[in-house]
């Protein structure tokens, strides 16, 4: 073997051991860059998720839960409307942005307050906030506490109508605006005095309602507006429902109790 071939041979294996040692030092940047951009991928994920808990919690309280007066029901998380002694019971789980919820109201207002004003059905509001959690905003909480603000004034009913009669699209949170509740807390006589002002501008009642929120969302219900009579659902997800209907139920549920007068 002559010295110029095993040069030869001997500069082809340094060559060889040189690619190879090369491509260690390649594979081994392109293992730090994958396991540093798996970590940013974690990181940026688990900044995702803290961002979204927050905004979750946006406008909540955790302050003292104060329910408005005369509120009834397990935790006192119901607004009371109509008589006391009406022998039926409208149940009602609402959100003042919910478009379905304003459908419900402008298609059976007048058969509800007609059957409250006789006597026959009272009813139990429970406000939540559906449309905060899954659009973002306080529009919902803001709304919540400024019927609950109402309630307090023995305005609710006026007050609740108004505010369906005034609903901003569901992707537009003017109610998140508490100017503008008190705006239309003028088109109620007498409801707009400094006590209410007062509690709609300090979110009074904002950890009540969140506590409702919590109560219905626990409640195996998952969608507004949801409607029971006498505890049985009537008009949900699948649960077409008319204004003759809800009559016709009250009435059938209402034979041979005493309905009072006044």
């Amino acid at each position: 073997m002559s010295d110029k071939n095993s040069e030869g041979r001997r500069s082809a294996r340094e060559r060889l051991q040189a690619e190879r040692e090369r491509e260690k030092a390649r594979a081994k940047r392109k293992r730090a860059v994958m396991v540093s951009g798996g970590i940013i991928a974690v990181l940026a994920i688990a900044a995702a998720v803290g961002i979204m808990v927050a905004n979750s919690k946006s406008g909540s309280s955790s302050g003292p839960v104060t329910a408005p007066t005369g509120a009834v029901g397990k935790g006192g998380l119901a607004i009371p409307v109509g008589r006391n002694g009406a022998p039926s019971t409208l149940t009602v789980y609402e959100d003042f942005r919910c478009p379905a919820c304003d459908a419900f109201e402008k298609g059976f207002r007048d058969t509800v307050h007609s059957l409250m004003d006789s006597g026959q059905l009272k009813g139990e509001y429970h406000l939540v906030r559906l449309i905060d959690g899954n659009s973002g905003g306080t529009g919902s909480l803001n709304a919540a506490n400024a019927a609950a603000c109402a309630q307090n004034q023995g305005k609710f009913r006026d007050y609740h109508d108004v505010l369906y009669d005034n609903q901003p699209d569901e992707r537009v949170d003017k109610f998140a605006d508490k100017n503008y509740l008190l705006q239309l807390a003028d088109k109620v006589p007498g409801l707009k005095t400094p006590a209410f002002t007062s509690c709609v501008q300090n979110g009074t009642y904002n950890a009540w309602v969140d506590k409702s929120n919590a109560d219905f969302n626990s409640s195996g219900y998952n969608s507004t507006p949801t409607i029971l009579l006498n505890g049985k659902s009537i008009f949900g997800e699948n649960q077409p429902l008319t204004p003759e209907q809800l009559k016709a139920d009250v009435t059938a549920a209402n034979k041979g109790k005493p309905v009072p007068s006044s």
